[in-house]
């Protein structure tokens, strides 16, 4: 194919999404769910046509960069969310604070990603959204955000105080992809963090999901590419093991030559169905 003809296949097939999109799919952009002051907002992916008394289930979306860039609409998250909408969830796409050679951004990342989950159940009815059943999912560091907020809860001190601490930021499943399972020391987590494991040793455990599974926690799926340079699969790996160890149901799936950062559509597999499938399973009620 030449360059013209594969350049006319592209638009062709961007008209196509977008026709789809149009007809079946929302996005509502720069939606405001954090405290005034905040420049942090979120995208929705919202089916359409639903009926009136229709409860959809919802699935929180991490993105990543290492905690100290990234932001809520780049392909990978706008390749989940619309996924995820065209199959009958509400997708909330957030942008979380970030890390600056000025400032750490720990504990207001987990803090944000957790009021992301309390902001969904608190405008449940007018989503049109299933309190009852609100997943996440996210890649590299939004894999370790996603981990960490399945896996703890209060008693664990990661909760924020407010805003809408009468709502629970409990998710009933996590599809952690390419993340961190534990924080070991590296230039972003020490900017993420403010210290240096040697100077803060707790932490960095604090901070790393494996210190948090327990029997209580809810279902993982954890997506890792056998080609990652970035974050090595030993870390998703470390990760299966701490749930297995906990009796958590999980499972972890190794993306053969995958490399770091690849969306539901990665050349290697079609990871839509394996998600998807996972999500109905455990956000769908059944005969729903």
């Amino acid at each position: 194919m030449g360059t013209d003809e594969a350049a006319k296949s592209l638009a062709e097939a961007d008209e196509k999404l977008k026709t789809t999109l149009a007809n079946k799919v929302l996005i509502e952009r720069g939606v405001r769910y954090l405290a005034d002051g905040r420049d942090e907002k979120a995208d929705l992916y919202v089916p359409l046509n639903r009926a009136a008394d229709v409860r959809s289930p919802a699935v929180v979306i991490i993105h990543g960069g290492g905690w100290t860039g990234g932001k809520r609409d780049a392909d990978r998250e706008l390749n989940i969310g619309t996924t995820l909408a065209l199959n009958g969830y509400v997708g909330m796409s957030i942008d979380y604070l970030l890390a600056t050679d000025r400032a750490s951004s720990w504990p207001t990342n987990i803090h944000d990603c957790k009021t992301a989950v309390r902001w969904l159940r608190k405008n449940a009815a007018r989503l049109q959204v299933d309190p009852d059943h609100i997943g996440v999912i996210g890649g590299s560091a939004g894999g370790h955000l996603t981990s960490l907020l399945a896996l703890t809860g209060p008693a664990d001190g990661l909760d924020p105080k407010e805003p809408w601490g009468e709502f629970s930021c409990a998710v009933q499943c996590a599809v952690p992809m390419y993340g961190a399972g534990e924080v070991r020391d590296s230039k972003n987590a020490l900017a993420m963090l403010g210290k240096s494991r040697d100077e803060a040793p707790d932490l960095y455990k604090l901070a790393s999901p494996i210190t948090h599974a327990d029997a209580k926690d809810p279902p993982f799926l954890i997506l890792h590419g056998t080609a990652d340079k970035t974050v090595p699969v030993e870390q998703s790996e470390i990760l299966a093991a701490a749930l297995k160890k906990a009796g958590i149901e999980h499972e972890l799936v190794l993306v053969p030559d995958a490399p770091h950062t690849f969306n539901l559509q990665p050349k290697q597999q079609d990871l839509r169905p394996l998600v998807l499938s996972f999500f109905d399973k455990h956000l769908k009620p059944k005969g729903r």
